[in-house]
C-alpha cells in the first residue's frame, strides 16, 4: 500500500449529512474548472452537473448500496459507490479531490472498495462503466486489473441530471475485474 497516499486516511459510509459535501467533492472531481486541476475532468466532453443532491442520497439510502467516504483529517477527500447486484458488485460515483489526484490515493481507495464488497457481499467480480471516450481513464483501470468488455449502453442524451454533452459520440462501456 502507498503510505504516503494512506497516511490517516477513514473509510466510513456517507450519512444524509455528507449529501452536500459529497456533491460538491464529485462535482469538483468531474465538471467545471475545478475539475482541471486533476486528471479526472470530463470538462470537455461534459457541461452541466455531474450528479445532484437527490442522486447521491438515492445511493446513500438503497438496500444494497454503500458510498463509500473517504476521509483525511477530518475532511471528506473522496468517496464511491458499492451497489451489491446479485453474483458481482458494481463500482460507481468515484470521486477524488483535484487537488490530490495523482498521488496514489485512488489506487488505496479502488482497493479498499474491492476489499470492502468481496468481504461485505462474498461477491467475486466488480463491475463499472466508463464514457468509452475516456481513454486515459480506462487504461487507469486497466492497470488496475478492469479489463474492457466491448459492452455498450448509451449515454442519456437529453437527461440533464447526467450533464450536458458536448459531443455526439458518448457511450458507456462495461469494464469487470474478477476479485479472487
Amino acid at each position: 500500500m502507498d503510505t504516503a497516499a494512506s497516511t490517516a486516511l477513514t473509510f466510513r459510509d456517507a450519512t444524509d449529512g455528507d449529501v452536500d459535501a459529497l456533491v460538491a467533492l464529485i462535482e469538483s472531481a468531474y465538471r467545471g474548472e475545478s475539475s482541471r486541476g486533476g486528471w479526472t475532468t470530463e470538462a470537455d466532453i461534459l457541461e452541466g452537473q455531474r450528479t445532484d443532491p437527490e442522486g447521491v442520497l438515492a445511493v446513500v439510502k438503497a438496500p444494497d448500496s454503500r458510498l463509500l467516504t473517504v476521509e483525511r483529517d477530518g475532511a471528506i477527500v473522496a468517496c464511491c459507490q458499492l451497489e451489491h447486484r446479485g453474483d458481482h458488485a458494481y463500482f460507481g460515483m468515484f470521486a477524488v479531490s483535484p487537488d490530490l489526484q495523482g498521488g496514489g490515493l485512488g489506487k488505496v481507495i479502488i482497493a479498499e472498495a474491492e476489499r470492502t464488497a468481496r468481504e461485505a457481499w462474498g461477491i467475486t467480480e466488480m463491475h463499472m462503466t466508463v464514457i468509452s471516450v475516456r481513454e486515459d481513464l480506462i487504461a487507469w483501470y486497466e492497470r488496475r486489473g478492469y479489463r474492457r468488455t466491448g459492452r455498450m449502453t448509451p449515454f442519456p442524451y437529453g437527461d440533464e441530471r447526467f450533464g450536458i454533452p458536448q459531443r455526439d459520440d458518448l457511450q458507456f462501456e462495461l469494464l469487470v475485474k474478477p476479485l479472487v
